[in-house]
């Protein structure tokens, strides 16, 4: 039976990023097998994401931004980011550049199959891949829970933020090119919280996506003629060609998951919660995480001593996920209370579960407190009911 040290279960962001800061540390000589069912499931995907630091992936950032906007009908806030940049990766890229990187290592083993099972042994633990065992000293899990499924139907997934984006160019100049759209609220928000974004790579091309956060399912059709009518109507664009096209759906739930799947199993990415509920942001979680688990193992010979998820700030998604639940819209006032009330620096430290509690509380008091109290009362009504 082949044996690993080192077992990816999923090759997507974060058993790519983790693959690469092991071969970039002193465990770098050790075997490390990466599984994954669909290898091409990153080409259609993009990142954004703020930092004032590097990444393993600065090679293949396709564009940054040193401003921001955040837009509604009420207010136009344009945002310099002090110390931090805004960045763009696309899934293309960096799903090359980690296979070529991690391809340089001859310990390392891409292994294209389906995970069926993943099992604890007494010290280790065991991968079965399409049927065939294999040992792993450690397995790193990344793969989705099974969908639930009722009479042979999906069921729906609850409160997901649902995104359809295109990759436009333009016959003329139509973009401000320093400046990247964080959020904008300029579309009809129906009782739902829906914005766009606007992430220029030159004066005549633009990444721009359509996002709603519901549990009814996305429509494609109605998401096309919302991108449509918001590049007409919002940026006075009517000619531009469609060069690429990315969907998909993130389901959102403050709980915390567990890290440990079992003695030598750990979760990994969004499976470990490393996706923020409120906002869709990970990928600069998971490459803090990715080094931090290096560390880990380095130090102690196991990759538990990792920085926890903030349960205060978790506490806080939880009550605005509530609030989208119940009338999204309300979305657009506390966002525009959120970066129009706050100096930069506390916004982003907030929702980078990075602020202290006095922090918290300043950046709380700027916020609409109506809908916070509704949804604290629910919860402590579905506390309160046997």
């Amino acid at each position: 039976m082949r044996s690993y040290d080192f077992v990816m279960a999923g090759g997507g962001l974060a058993g790519l990023s983790l693959a690469c800061h092991l071969t970039r540390s002193a465990l770098g000589a050790g075997s490390l097998l990466i599984v994954d069912r669909q290898p091409a499931a990153l080409e259609n995907r993009t990142w954004s994401y703020w930092t004032d630091q590097p990444t393993i992936f600065d090679p293949v950032v396709y564009h940054r931004w040193s401003q921001v906007a955040v837009t509604s009908p009420a207010i136009t806030k344009l945002i310099l980011l002090p110390g931090d940049r805004y960045e763009m990766i696309r899934g293309r890229e960096l799903s090359r550049f980690a296979r070529q990187q991690l391809s340089t290592h001859g310990n390392v083993t891409f292994w294209r199959g389906t995970i069926d099972q993943i099992l604890d042994n007494h010290d280790g633990a065991r991968v079965v891949i399409d049927g065939q065992p294999i040992e792993a000293k450690w397995v790193f899990d990344s793969t989705p829970a099974p969908a639930r499924t009722r009479r042979g139907r999906q069921q729906q997934p609850g409160l997901a933020m649902q995104f359809k984006g295109w990759t436009i160019e333009t016959p003329a100049a139509a973009f401000d090119l320093p400046t990247a759209t964080f959020l904008d609220f300029r579309t009809p928000q129906q009782g739902a919280a829906r914005f766009f974004y606007v992430l220029p790579v030159s004066e005549r091309g633009a990444f721009v996506q359509y996002v709603i956060i519901s549990e009814a399912r996305l429509n494609r059709r109605g998401a096309e003629m919302a991108l449509q009518d918001y590049l007409a109507t919002a940026l006075s664009i009517r000619e531009y060609r469609v060069v690429a096209q990315e969907a998909g759906a993130l389901a959102l739930n403050a709980s915390i998951p567990p890290r440990r799947l079992g003695a030598q199993v750990m979760a990994v990415g969004a499976k470990a919660g490393l996706v923020k509920p409120s906002t869709g942001f990970g990928f600069h979680r998971i490459q803090l995480d990715s080094a931090a688990i290096v560390r880990s193992l380095l130090c102690s010979g196991a990759p538990w001593n990792v920085p926890v998820i903030s349960e205060r700030h978790r506490c806080y998604d939880s009550l605005l996920l509530d609030v989208l639940t119940q009338r999204g819209s309300q979305a657009q006032a506390i966002f525009e209370a959120l970066f129009e009330r706050n100096p930069i620096e506390r916004a982003l430290h907030f929702l980078d579960e990075t602020s202290t509690p006095a922090e918290d509380l300043e950046l709380i008091a700027t916020l609409p407190a109506r809908p916070f109290l509704a949804a604290m009362t629910r919860k402590m009504l579905a506390l309160a009911d046997p």
